[in-house]
């Protein structure tokens, strides 16, 4: 396996990338993947990002992460605002990601697939109005909407498995937070979900976000989006980063399996 550092230039300076590839995986669409962390922290060296890249490679799927611009801290917009990567809201991540699709599109003749897991998930759902076309899109426990979808039958199924960060008000918290006052740019539209590629989601079943992602699911439906959909049983939010379980395995191998598949 080759992995090689790189950065692209950004509408705001350079946005570091890594990539992940085998000497033959020719022909297989690359995925561009975005790490999750509420906006506000994550990294190209978190298991949600390193782990993933390195395990679906391995897989024969080449993989460019991305080191997005993080958001302001929930609550505390004023943080960390200097330096060359100072924290932003939106749509400053948005559209650093949709850099980087422009940076690869013509390097990539088998096509670039999107996609994110949980924050990275809402972000790559952005980003495909403003990048240039991809052959598939690939969400995992992701939250698509300002505000987390009510739902009580997923609040009781996941009461005594949700940790505190994961609570409807702090999620609420954090999405007001990134999105600013005017929310630009910060969720996708639905006027837009027509647009989309074939999508893959894949959602843990004890997890607060499931909500959103039932409501995204029936939405891109509706729209007439090819989606596959799976619901890990017993799963919790985050699986993708941690490496050694086996909702990791069951995630990677349904990623690997769904970009390289040909849609009919």
């Amino acid at each position: 396996m080759t992995i090689t550092g790189g950065r692209v230039e950004g509408p705001d300076g350079p946005v570091p990338i890594r990539h992940y590839r085998l000497a033959d995986d020719d022909g297989v669409p690359t995925l561009v993947w975005l790490h999750g962390g509420g906006f506000f922290r994550g990294s190209l060296d978190q298991a949600e990002s390193d782990a993933v890249a390195r395990a679906l490679a391995a897989r024969g799927v080449p993989v460019v992460a991305v080191d997005y611009r993080l958001g302001p801290l929930p609550g505390m917009p004023w943080i960390g605002r200097t330096g060359p990567r100072a924290r932003r809201r939106a749509p400053h991540a948005r559209d650093e990601v949709a850099a980087v699709l422009h940076h690869l599109a013509d390097a990539t003749p088998a096509g670039l697939v999107l996609g994110g897991a949980s924050a990275g998930a809402c972000l790559a759902a952005t980003a495909v109005r403003d990048a240039p076309p991809v052959v598939g899109a690939v969400f995992a426990y992701g939250f698509f909407h300002g505000r987390l979808p009510h739902d009580p039958g997923v609040q009781r199924l996941v009461r005594g498995h949700r940790r505190l960060t994961h609570a409807p008000l702090l999620l609420d918290a954090a999405n007001r937070t990134y999105a600013g006052p005017l929310g630009d740019g910060a969720f996708p539209a639905p006027e837009d979900l027509g647009a989309f590629p074939r999508t893959l989601m894949i959602d843990a079943e004890l997890d607060t976000m499931r909500s959103s992602g039932d409501r995204f699911a029936r939405q891109l439906g509706a729209a007439g989006v090819a989606v596959e959909r799976h619901v890990l049983p017993e799963s919790r939010h985050a699986f993708l980063n941690r490496p050694g379980s086996s909702d990791f395995a069951a995630a990677v191998d349904l990623i690997a399996s769904w970009v390289v598949r040909r849609p009919d």
